[in-house]
């Protein structure tokens, strides 16, 4: 069982929604569509369960060109960000709904209802209404409906999104069960990239419409092959800074030229972006070879046991996490610190140079 997308795309006027893309999904993997808002996760995915027709490509379904099959001919579910059931309907008659227009048997109807019902913990529940349940149990519902349809592609497009922080806690755990027992390919749209390493499986990082890398989820965290994809991969997003490499010294925007620390040294001379994220700054040098920076507090923003701190580097907003809660102002100057051994390093046009040694070593 296989999804293959050969050069899709989508454009709707004069704005393209989809740049040409490829991808092949195969049988029993978890797939993440990471990217912000308007990125083309929601157009990607009804491209691939046939709601949408590609400009230009096909779509190739276990060696089969669907490209032009009607999205009711095709072994596809999907669940939205909106969990949609029946409210005159017992949770039962929900589950079953999608088996009965199939012509499928009373007795396989009742068997697939209680087997979906009972991986979907909902079996106590059954007999009652949909709006008798919580946000949860309603949202497990509508997947185990999409479920028993055992559809070959299932396609979940932000489907926590409104869910409490406790539910979707609870429903991140139970997903990826879910999909290693039924054997689907699973297609899941998130702009969360903690929820994209939760989930684990592969992913695919989105910005404006194009795929800017696919792999395993913590190959593509870890070794970004470019600027734009550590961007999306990373929440809040990256920090970046400018620098040239001479000789044996670094010049940083907004600072003086320095010794290259690190695998800095071994870079040839010319410009370069370097990226951190949020996490790795400090507000004190840890090491000998840390990278100091000159910034001005923006905001700081207390969680409880960390807090985010918003800075203005020459110009550049930047964001850091940091541990504990911490009483700044702002409007006050700052020196934060960086260990080498967290930066990326890009070209001027955002391809990657050099990877984080800690994540070429994880």
């Amino acid at each position: 069982m296989s999804l293959h997308l050969a050069g899709v795309s989508k454009v709707v006027g004069a704005q393209t929604h989809i740049h040409p893309t490829d991808l092949e999904l195969r049988k029993g993997t978890m797939n993440v569509l990471l990217g912000p808002t308007l990125s083309g996760k929601t157009t990607l995915m009804r491209l691939m369960a046939g709601l949408d027709q590609p400009n230009t490509g096909r779509i190739v379904w276990n060696g089969e060109d669907v490209t032009g099959m009607r999205v009711q001919d095709r072994k596809v579910a999907m669940v939205y960000q909106q969990f949609i059931n029946y409210p005159s309907m017992t949770v039962y008659d929900n589950i079953a709904s999608p088996m009965k227009l199939m012509g499928v048997s009373r007795d396989e109807v009742d068997r697939r209802v209680r087997e979906t019902a009972e991986l979907m913990k909902l079996t106590p529940m059954l007999d009652r209404k949909p709006l008798e349940l919580s946000g949860g149990q309603q949202q497990r519902c509508a997947l185990a409906r999409a479920l028993v349809k055992n559809a070959g592609l299932v396609l979940l497009d932000e489907p926590l999104a409104n869910l409490d922080y406790k539910l979707r806690e609870e429903l991140r755990a139970e997903i990826p069960r879910i999909f290693e027992e039924s054997g689907s390919i699973f297609v899941y749209a998130t702009t969360e990239p903690e929820e994209a390493l939760l989930l684990g499986g592969n992913v695919a990082t989105l910005w404006e419409g194009r795929v800017t890398q696919f792999g395993p989820t913590p190959e593509v965290y870890r070794r970004p092959v470019d600027a734009t994809t550590a961007r999306v991969f990373s929440d809040p997003p990256m920090n970046f800074f400018d620098f040239a490499k001479r000789g044996d010294a670094i010049e940083v925007e907004g600072g003086a030229a320095r010794p290259a620390p690190g695998a800095m040294a071994g870079l040839a001379d010319g410009r370069y972006r370097a990226g951190f994220r949020p996490n790795h700054l400090e507000l004190h040098a840890r090491g000998p070879n840390d990278l100091d920076f000159d910034a001005r507090l923006s905001v700081t923003e207390i969680t409880g046991s960390e807090t985010f701190i918003h800075l203005d580097h020459a110009g550049r907003d930047w964001v850091g996490l940091v541990h504990g809660v911490r009483d700044l102002s702002p409007g006050a100057d700052v020196t934060v610190h960086v260990d080498p051994v967290h930066l990326y390093v890009f070209a001027e046009d955002g391809a990657l140079v050099a990877g984080a040694p800690y994540a070429e070593a994880a």
